[in-house]
């Protein structure tokens, strides 16, 4: 199995920006260009890019298409892009764009045979489904959605054998309560994935903060890291993730 490096660009009224712990009261802003940092990215050596419109996340309808079609044009990045994905014609208008993989979040959760019906439509390799999770005390992963501000009935587990056993190949899992936090990603967590849903190709996101969180999740048998503010501030670069 390759492993993926993933650096993530999350946009909210047009500029760069991370989050802490899915809050959006909690916002840091890291410039106006997206496409500058895009750019720097792709120059580095990046093959891939994670693009996250909040916007979308939030109030529903995917705002990066434009967007989405400049990277491409510009700097033959392959893009796995969500926020706000609703419908069938959404999947369909972002991959027109020149998405690679469009990304399914609170719908996933919401209405897993349809999403399931999506990833037999468009094939495995267009569809990653995010599982994103926070732990309660009862040791059990919750599946917050609505831009993680409401919390669903379904669990992490059901839900990953569920589409597991579906078809789907990419799962990206965030430990929210890591998210924006630079603390290291929560490796119990993929673990825990890696052993209940070994077919399956998980990205590791949330809490990165160096080089070796980055080896750390490939030894785990991750398919790829998501990168975002250690990247943006600067705490490791692609080059260096790349290499290992």
């Amino acid at each position: 199995m390759a492993f993926t490096v993933y650096p993530a660009i999350d946009i909210r009224h047009g500029r760069v920006v991370r989050l802490a712990q899915g809050d959006y009261a909690q916002e840091t802003r890291y410039g106006d260009d997206p496409l500058a940092q895009i750019e720097a990215y792709a120059e580095a050596g990046a093959e891939w890019l994670h693009l996250v419109d909040l916007d979308a996340a939030r109030e529903g309808g995917y705002t990066l298409a434009p967007l989405l079609a400049r990277i491409r044009a510009d700097t033959g990045l392959r893009v796995q892009t969500g926020g706000g994905v609703r419908t069938e014609d959404d999947v369909r208008r972002i991959l027109d764009a020149g998405a690679e993989r469009v990304v399914v979040g609170s719908l996933a959760v919401r209405e897993p045979a349809r999403v399931l019906q999506w990833i037999e439509t468009f094939g495995a390799e267009h569809v990653t489904v995010a599982l994103d999770t926070r732990q309660g005390r009862d040791g059990v992963w919750h599946l917050p959605v609505h831009g993680w501000t409401e919390t669903a009935d379904a669990t992490l587990d059901v839900l990953a054998v569920r589409y597991a056993q579906g078809g789907l190949r990419h799962l990206l899992s965030t430990d929210i309560a890591r998210d924006g936090m630079l603390s290291g990603p929560n490796l119990d967590l993929y673990a825990h994935l890696k052993a209940l849903v070994p077919t399956l190709e998980v990205q590791a996101s949330g809490g990165v903060r160096e080089l070796a969180d980055v080896r750390a999740a490939k030894a785990q048998g991750c398919g790829g890291i998501v990168l975002g503010r250690a990247l943006l501030e600067g705490r490791l670069g692609v080059a260096e993730a790349l290499a290992c």
